[in-house]
């Protein structure tokens, strides 16, 4: 079996920075990615609230950096499934689908997967219509309708992207204002391609073999309203990827790991670090610091053994 002094689980932000640190701290370790680099951060499409880049970065690109610097100062990385994790006295059997890794410490940097809405039709579309990625698919509604359901930033970024496609977007919030921030707002209430349906929620996805419609319910009166669109985009929140150590640490109701302010999940080595963890804040640059954080917490704890 491989022996490793670290693992760290998860490609995004958070797990390129704590292999940028344990690679300049040579320690001997691994990034274990199933996907490619970035994690959520690679399907935004524009990201202006990153320090040090004026205008801001494409999250792919910024994605690839990440990935370049850490491999420059020798960071391994296996692009393969983690299938489980298993505590063996006071070290980690990591197994992937290349090979299992015994590891001293373990960083799990995961993430966040889309919260679903639960509703009629949402499955039955899902992937033929209903998205969670308007970055991943919003090509494929060129001049056709489009709702995006949430009132966030992610929901109104990828509305705005949305607009370079579709003919019209509307934007579902059961609030009568936003939770984006002011900047973001602004730049959606001024599209003229944007159309706010507010106190509503979605009821049901319509159609036969496409996505036909949206009924909206409005949480004030109840009434139901039938929207015609080619397209749902979904941004209700997110649910943590945790569920390699869930009967090991802590966790809250959503799956959100429970850490200290060392990323320290309770359990000697273990630790998680970005979106997966339980936390007010989650964006790029809290997930990096997080993989920071976690990374010298990990050297500090190999050299005290």
């Amino acid at each position: 079996m491989l022996e490793k002094e670290l693992v760290i689980i998860g490609g995004g932000p958070a797990g390129y920075a704590a292999g940028l640190y344990a690679a300049r701290a040579d320690i001997d370790c691994i990034l274990v990615e199933r996907g490619m680099p970035g994690g959520q951060a690679a399907s935004t499409e524009w990201i202006e609230n990153y320090p040090g880049f004026p205008g801001g970065v494409g999250g792919i690109d910024l994605a690839m950096k990440m990935d370049e610097q850490a491999r420059s100062f020798g960071l391994e990385v296996w692009f393969s499934d983690t299938e489980k994790i298993e505590q063996q006295d006071d070290k980690f059997i990591v197994h992937t689908a290349q090979e299992p890794v015994l590891a001293k410490t373990v960083i799990l940097a995961t993430g966040a997967k889309p919260q679903f809405l639960g509703v009629e039709g949402e499955s039955k579309f899902h992937g033929r219509g209903v998205s969670y990625c308007a970055t991943c698919d919003g090509a494929f509604f060129r001049d056709k309708v489009v709702a995006v359901v949430g009132g966030g930033d992610a929901a109104v970024e990828e509305a705005l992207f949305l607009t370079k496609f579709a003919s019209k977007v509307y934007i579902i919030h059961r609030r009568g204002e936003l939770r984006a921030t002011k900047l973001i707002q602004k730049r959606a209430i001024e599209n003229d391609k944007v159309e706010f349906l507010w106190f509503s929620v979605v009821d049901k996805v319509i159609g036969e073999d496409k996505v036909e419609a949206v009924r909206i319910k409005n949480v004030a009166s109840g009434e139901m309203t039938d929207i015609p669109v080619d397209g749902v985009f979904v941004y209700v929140g997110t649910k943590s990827n945790s569920d390699l150590v869930k009967d090991l640490v802590q966790m809250d109701e959503r799956g959100y790991i429970k850490t200290d302010e060392n990323m320290s999940t309770g359990i000697a080595g273990l630790y998680a670090a970005g979106d997966i963890r339980q936390k007010h804040l989650r964006q790029v640059v809290t997930a990096v610091a997080d993989g920071a954080i976690a990374a010298v917490e990990a050297e500090k704890y190999l050299t005290s053994k």
